[in-house]
């Protein structure tokens, strides 16, 4: 249990999870949220009662103090308002992508720097225990040289807030940072965890071809190069169903499927796999992370996901970007 007083700033559908991950784990919340209703939800969780709720950051730093925030409002306001609680000397647990532009993440990366605070980035599938393991498998070599991985996410936007439209979902629109390219990066944030780097040079589409009502990318398509020859290619999408989530990594001694809960490992020509399962509720990764948050609060650890880490997403998908527009490859320095 903890006295800690966290100030959770966006409380949409994150912003809620995390006050009331946090919550549970014995800290006290209060939120912040330009949107009235947001905060009514927020204050109505079970068994949750906020010490404060605010409509702005600035009025919420004005009436208390606090030992820990959550940035978790929408990418477009994610440096700004990290920026003014490192200033006050207040830790960040900031929800990805850090910013919807590079520029943006290093002035965020430079304050980071100046600052006593720390700034915990919220790439949230490195929690999750079936992706943890799979880690520890390529590192061990189970199936012997990488050579090929492909990345898929898949899932239909309208499906991913049901309680309210899916226009009025920031990731509908391209000015609040919404889109697939940004917020699926987490899977560019694995690829660059689990191959412990990043690739030489990319190519990419980034494109909206559905017939969603948004402004924003709802088709990605990344081929990455590494020097050790490995190829990866990423498919990120806002419109399809059935949901999936998988990724394939081919080595020169067999094949490892990551399918959520599940892991499969084939070694032979035949269809036979050594399955792994996993039990995990999805909140598991999430609470993972509140925990680290608050050890990182008390001065007992150092983010294990950072600003830098994020800084290189960005790399990623600026080159991206770059390569969609000019439909050239884009060559990559050293990270």
């Amino acid at each position: 249990m903890t006295d800690k007083h966290i100030l959770v700033i966006g409380t949409g559908s994150v912003g809620k999870r995390h006050a009331r991950n946090l919550h549970e784990l014995g800290c006290s919340i209060s939120c912040v949220d330009p949107r009235n209703d947001r905060l009514t939800e927020a204050i109505d969780q079970e068994g949750m009662k906020l010490l404060g709720s605010y409509s702005s950051l600035q009025e919420a730093l004005m009436h208390s103090s606090y030992d820990g925030a959550v940035v978790a409002s929408p990418p477009v306001y994610h440096v700004q308002q990290s920026v003014e609680c490192l200033r006050k000397n207040i830790p960040v647990l900031l929800e990805k992508p850090v910013a919807p532009n590079l520029q943006d993440a290093e002035l965020l990366e430079a304050e980071v720097k100046d600052s006593d605070a720390q700034l915990l980035l919220g790439y949230t599938w490195r929690w999750w225990p079936s992706l943890l393991r799979i880690k520890e498998m390529l590192d061990r070599g189970v199936v012997g040289k990488l050579l090929h991985v492909t990345y898929v996410m898949s899932a239909h936007l309208a499906d991913w807030h049901p309680w309210e439209r899916y226009q009025d979902f920031f990731m509908s629109n391209q000015e609040q940072g919404g889109g697939a390219l940004l917020d699926e990066s987490h899977w560019i944030d694995q690829m660059l965890w689990v191959l412990g780097g990043g690739p030489l040079e990319v190519m990419g589409r980034v494109e909206k071809i559905s017939s969603l009502q948004i402004s924003s990318d709802d088709n990605v398509d990344i081929l990455a190069t590494y020097s050790n020859n490995i190829r990866v290619s990423l498919h990120l999408d806002l419109f399809g169903r059935p949901h999936e989530k998988s990724i394939k990594f081919v080595g020169e001694e067999g094949t490892i499927v990551w399918k959520v809960d599940e892991i499969l490992v084939g070694k032979s020509m035949d269809d036979e796999w050594e399955k792994e399962s996993f039990s995990s509720d999805r909140n598991d990764m999430f609470m993972s992370v509140a925990q680290e948050f608050l050890a990182i609060v008390n001065g007992d650890t150092l983010p294990s996901c950072t600003i830098h880490d994020g800084v290189q997403v960005l790399r990623i998908i600026e080159a991206v970007r770059r390569s969609s527009a000019t439909g050239a490859t884009v060559k990559l320095r050293p990270m």
